[in-house]
C-alpha cells in the first residue's frame, strides 16, 4: 500500500522553557496513539521543539485504513420485539437480515458488515486536532475574542503529506505550507515544497536547528568553545543547558565580565543570581575558584556582538550588587539571633513553627549523636542553627541556598568550622546521586531534619498516594536511608522513629511509627531495585525484621553473594521444605534431646549444628555466619535423603523436627532464605 511523509508544525508565541520538551512529547506520544486506535501503520516519528514551535514528523505513513469489519452484539432472540426492531434499524437493516448467534446457552443477533477504510488525509484533521487538545496543560491561555486555549497563542499551522496540504481548521487556524524563521529577523515566512524536508529546510533557510538535542549538543560546544578561548573552565549544569536551549532557535554563545569585588560574596550566591536571573553559565580556573565571567547564549547571530555583551554585563551587576547587599546586611546578625523569628514562620499546620523544628532537631541530634558515638555538642549546636537562615534576606531572594548561606553565616558568628559544615550540608543528599554530608555531625543533623519532617507529616494523615507525594517525603525518605547504608551508621529505626514521634505535637499520630516504619522499608525496596538487587534477597532479609537498616544492608550483600554460589539452590530448597514441615509446630529447638537421635545422619547433622552454633555464639559478621552455614550443605542433604521426619514415634518424632528447628534458625539468624526458591 501507498505510504508519504507526514509533517505537523504548531507555530506559537513563546512557550515556557521548562515545559517544552513535555509537550513536545505529549504531541508526539498522542499522534502516535490516536493512529495506533485507527489501525494506521507508519514509520519513524521525530518530535522537535523550539521556543516559537512544535513539529512532528512521521515517514512511512500508510495512506488508506484497511478494511474492516465492523460487528455489534444486540438483544437475545427471546428479547421483546420492540428492542429486536430498534437493533436492526439502529444498524440500518431489516430483522429478517440480522445474524443469529449461541453464546452459551442462549442464541444472540448479530450486525455485522465490511466498511472500506477511509483516506489518510480524511483522518489526520480529527487526529492532530484530538492530539493537540489532549496534551496536558495545567494553566491554559486564551487570546481574542475566539474560545479556543493552549499553553500560548497559536500562530500558523503546517500539515503536510509529501508536497500537498492538508487542509484543516485547527485553534482557528487553517492549515498551509508556510513557516516563520527567528522572530527577531525580518520574520519571513517560509514556504515547504515537502514534508520530508523538514529538519534540513529549516537549517538550510532558517539557520534554525529543530531538533531539541541537536540544538542542545551545539551550545554545549560554543559553550565549551568559549571557555576555551579565554582559558577558562565552564561549569555546564545539565538543566541550566536545557533550559538554554528552550529560550533560543539559533544559538550564539559569548562571554562577559562582572565587577571582581563581588567574588567578596559566597560564590554560591553569586552562582545562582547567574543561573536563576540570567541563565548564565559559570567558569572556574584550574583550582575550581570562580572566575569573574560568565557565558550566555543569544538567540541568533548580531551584527554587533560587543553591544550584547555590553547589554548582558550592563544587566548582571545590580543583580550581583543585590547579592552583595544582602550578603553584607545579612552579616549584622548572628544566626542564633534570628531563632525568635523562626518561631513566625510557619512549618506546617498541626506541625508547629520553624522555631519548634529546630527545637526538635536540636534534640534529635544530639540523641543520635550520642547514640552512635558522634559529637553531640556540635551536632546539637548545629541542629537548633540549621534553619536560622531561613530568615535571612540572601535566602529570602535565593531560596536554593538555604543551609547553604547558613553555612556561611555561622563560620562569620565564630561558629566552629563543625557546626558551620553540619548547616551548610544538612539537606543532603537533595536528590537522586547527590553528595551524602561529608562530616560525621552533618550527617547527624541530616538524619535528624528529615526524620522529624518525615515523621510529622506522615503522622498528621498526610503520606504520599500512589503517585501523588506533594511533600516528598519518598525522596527524603530515601536520603535517610542512603545516609544509614553509605555513611554505615547503625541506629535502630523502629526506635529513632518513636523518638521522633514523641518530640511532636499532640496532633501528630503517635500510633504511626509502624505505618512510617514500613513506608521506610518500602523506599529501602526502591533502592535495592535501582542497583539492581533481586527483590527476593529484599523479602528475605525483611522476614526476619532487621530493626537497623545497615544491618538490613549488610544480611542483603551476604545474601547476594550467596545466592549465586552452586551450593545456594540445595540449601534454599532445604530450607523450603524444613519451613513447610514446621508451619504446625511450635517447640523450641532449645529443648531439643539429642540422646534420640540414633541414626548416623541425625547424628552427623547435630553435631555439625552444635558445632556452628558455638563458634557463631555473639558473632554478628554475616559474611562467616553464610560461610559456616553453607558447609550444612552435605549434612542437610544426607539427612532428608535417609530419615523420615514426621515418624509415629511422638518422642523420636518430636526430636527431629527440634532438629530441622535448630537448622532453621541458624539461616534465620541472617534471612529466610526459602524466599529466594524459584
Amino acid at each position: 500500500m501507498k505510504s508519504h511523509d507526514f509533517l505537523l508544525e504548531l507555530g506559537t508565541e513563546e512557550l515556557p522553557p521548562k515545559l517544552l520538551m513535555g509537550l513536545s512529547k505529549s504531541l508526539k506520544n498522542n499522534i502516535i496513539t490516536e493512529l495506533e486506535k485507527l489501525g494506521i501503520s507508519f514509520g519513524e516519528v521525530s518530535e522537535f521543539a523550539t521556543p516559537r514551535r512544535l513539529a512532528v514528523t512521521i515517514s512511512q505513513l500508510q495512506s488508506k485504513q484497511e478494511e474492516q469489519i465492523i460487528e455489534k452484539k444486540g438483544p437475545s432472540i427471546d428479547s421483546p420485539e420492540m428492542a429486536i426492531k430498534g437493533f436492526s434499524k439502529s444498524c440500518g437493516i431489516e430483522v429478517s437480515n440480522l445474524e443469529k448467534r449461541s453464546i452459551g446457552d442462549k442464541e444472540y443477533y448479530f450486525y455485522s458488515n465490511k466498511e472500506s477504510g477511509q483516506n489518510i488525509k480524511d483522518l489526520l484533521p480529527a487526529i492532530i486536532e484530538s492530539s493537540i487538545n489532549n496534551i496536558p496543560i495545567t494553566r491554559a491561555m486564551k487570546w481574542g475574542s475566539a474560545d479556543y486555549s493552549f499553553v500560548r497563542p497559536v500562530h500558523w499551522l503546517i500539515m503536510m503529506l509529501d508536497s500537498k496540504i492538508v487542509s484543516a481548521n485547527i485553534m482557528g487556524l487553517e492549515s498551509g505550507n508556510k513557516s516563520k524563521g527567528l522572530r527577531s529577523k525580518d520574520n519571513s515566512e517560509l514556504e515547504f515544497s515537502n514534508a520530508k524536508d523538514y529538519e534540513s529546510f529549516m537549517s538550510e533557510h532558517a539557520h534554525i536547528e529543530v531538533d531539541f538535542n541537536k540544538r542542545k549538543e551545539l551550545i554545549r560546544k560554543q559553550v565549551l568553545s568559549v571557555a576555551k578561548d579565554i582559558n577558562a573552565e565552564v561549569i555546564i549544569d545539565e538543566s541550566l543547558l536545557s533550559e538554554v536551549c528552550a529560550l533560543v532557535e539559533i544559538p550564539k554563545a559569548f562571554y562577559g565580565k562582572f565587577d571582581e569585588r563581588f567574588l567578596a560574596v559566597p560564590e554560591e550566591a553569586l552562582i545562582s543570581a547567574m543561573k536563576s536571573h540570567q541563565k548564565y553559565f559559570h567558569l572556574v580556573d584550574n583550582k575550581g575558584n570562580l572566575m569573574p565571567f560568565f557565558i550566555s547564549v543569544a538567540n541568533g547571530e548580531s551584527s554587533d556582538i560587543e553591544t550584547v555583551v555590553k547589554g548582558n554585563e550592563r544587566v548582571i551587576h545590580p543583580r550581583l550588587a543585590d547579592s552583595e547587599f544582602f550578603w553584607n546586611q545579612d552579616k549584622t546578625l548572628r544566626l542564633d539571633k534570628r531563632l525568635n523569628d523562626l518561631d513566625n514562620v510557619l512549618f506546617m499546620k498541626s506541625l508547629g513553627s520553624m522555631g519548634q523544628k529546630v527545637k526538635r532537631i536540636e534534640h534529635l541530634s544530639s540523641y543520635i549523636a550520642d547514640l552512635i558515638g558522634f559529637d553531640a555538642t556540635v551536632a546539637s549546636r548545629a541542629g537548633l542553627l540549621a534553619k536560622a537562615d531561613l530568615v535571612s534576606e540572601m535566602v529570602g531572594e535565593f531560596a536554593d541556598l538555604q543551609g547553604i548561606m547558613g553555612g556561611y553565616y555561622a563560620l562569620n558568628d565564630g561558629e566552629s568550622e563543625a557546626v558551620a559544615i553540619a548547616i551548610k550540608e544538612h539537606y543532603q543528599p537533595r536528590f537522586a546521586g547527590d553528595k551524602l554530608p561529608s562530616t560525621n555531625e552533618g550527617l547527624v543533623v541530616a538524619i535528624a531534619d528529615k526524620i522529624d519532617t518525615i515523621s510529622g507529616i506522615y503522622g498528621i494523615g498526610q503520606a504520599p498516594t500512589g503517585s501523588k507525594d506533594p511533600y516528598a517525603l519518598r525522596r527524603l525518605a530515601l536520603g535517610l536511608m542512603r545516609i544509614l547504608l553509605e555513611a554505615k551508621i547503625e541506629i535502630n529505626l523502629k526506635k529513632l522513629i518513636d523518638v521522633s514521634l514523641d518530640l511532636h505535637l499532640k496532633e501528630v499520630d503517635r500510633d504511626s511509627s509502624e505505618s512510617i516504619y514500613q513506608f521506610m522499608m518500602d523506599r529501602l525496596k526502591a533502592y535495592y531495585k535501582d542497583i539492581n538487587i533481586d527483590g527476593s534477597i529484599y523479602e528475605a532479609v525483611l522476614a526476619v525484621s532487621p530493626e537497623s537498616p545497615l544491618d538490613f544492608h549488610q544480611r542483603v550483600e551476604v545474601l547476594s553473594e550467596f545466592n549465586k554460589k552452586i551450593e545456594a539452590r540445595s540449601l534454599i530448597e532445604s530450607n523450603k521444605r524444613i519451613a513447610n514441615i514446621l508451619k504446625d509446630f511450635n517447640g523450641s529447638h532449645k529443648e531439643l534431646n539429642s540422646e534420640m537421635l540414633l541414626e548416623e545422619s541425625e547424628q552427623k547433622l547435630f553435631k555439625a549444628t552444635e558445632l556452628i552454633t558455638k563458634k557463631l555464639e555473639n558473632n554478628k559478621d554475616y559474611n562467616i555466619i553464610m560461610e559456616s552455614l553453607v558447609n550444612l550443605k552435605d549434612d542437610i542433604d544426607n539427612f532428608f535423603e535417609n530419615i523420615m521426619v514426621n515418624v509415629e514415634d511422638p518422642d523420636l518424632r518430636r526430636a527431629r523436627l527440634m532438629l530441622i528447628s535448630r537448622v532453621r534458625s541458624l539461616f534465620l539468624s541472617v534471612a529466610d532464605i526459602s524466599f529466594l526458591s524459584s
